[in-house]
């Protein structure tokens, strides 16, 4: 199932894509999703549900990330070989791991704000895991039964600020609109195998990234198991999991985005996603 939110920002309300491709709202059976309701008991209250039933979304309604909020927003970096040898970085022997903010949460289609001063700002289309129960040291082999579902992420960075003041990535990760997540959340036994999705990205309509989660160096099994070596997890966590050759950093010359660039991406099975650059 498809899991999403919808309305003006700060008051979007909990939805569910029926057979027809309409969102309906499930506001009558769970008052949003976020760390306190997602979980196995969601998935099958909402598979129990009458979805037809249920009233139908605004026509054109706006789409909000598909959870409320986050408690973790951990990235994984240089998780593609070919995005590391574009940028020149070394094959890395583990994962790379940093944090977003959870404040640069956004919607799918809300438009990126250009961070005052910035000459470096830069897009990375990436899979991005939502943890569905608590992993504290979970094995490779039991990892995916912990993951509740998969959305598209736009793990927007700024590259100045990321390499150049100081090596905390986090500064050029977490502005605002830097998370912009969704269109909704595909349940995990919706995406038999999230090593085999295509992925894209244009800039101005032309391609920009051309990508498969299948060249990820650490598979998101992986990636679960060892952060849960580091660090609990928790129902409603966000994991992005790297991004495929063609960011602007990687280009010769380096290109970056600027106010009224556009941005169009999506992943196999899980969406598609439209940004605009506005200064802030």
């Amino acid at each position: 199932m498809k899991l999403v939110r919808f309305g003006p920002a700060g008051h979007e309300r909990p939805g569910i894509v029926d057979a027809d491709g309409a969102i309906r709202d499930v506001s009558s059976l769970v008052p949003d999703f976020g760390p306190e309701t997602i979980s196995p008991a969601l998935k099958a209250t909402l598979e129990r549900a009458d979805i037809a039933a249920l009233p139908a979304a605004p026509e054109g309604v706006r789409i909000g990330a598909p959870v409320r909020r986050i408690g973790h927003f951990i990235a994984i970096g240089l998780n593609y070989a070919d995005h590391a040898a574009e940028t020149g970085a070394a094959i890395p022997k583990e994962p790379i791991v940093f944090s977003k903010a959870p404040s640069c949460l956004s919607g799918p289609n809300d438009d990126v704000l250009m961070p005052k001063g910035s000459v470096k700002l830069d897009w990375e289309v990436e899979l991005a895991i939502v943890i569905g129960e608590r992993c504290d040291y979970v094995s490779r082999e039991d990892a995916l039964s912990k993951v509740f579902g998969y959305a598209l992420c736009n793990d927007v960075s700024e590259r100045e600020y990321q390499a150049e003041r100081g090596g905390q990535w986090i500064k050029g990760k977490s502005a605002p609109t830097f998370g912009p997540l969704g269109p909704w959340i595909v349940t995990a036994d919706q995406v038999p195998d999230p090593q085999n999705l295509s992925m894209f990205l244009d800039v101005n309509g032309e391609r920009a990234q051309t990508g498969s989660t299948a060249t990820m160096i650490f598979t998101c099994a992986e990636i679960v198991s060892y952060l849960s070596e580091f660090m609990v997890l928790e129902p409603g966590d966000v994991i992005t999991t790297g991004t495929p050759p063609g960011v602007g950093l990687g280009m010769k010359p380096p290109r970056f985005l600027k106010v009224g660039d556009t941005m169009h991406l999506g992943i196999e099975g899980l969406g598609e996603q439209r940004q605009t650059v506005i200064a802030r």
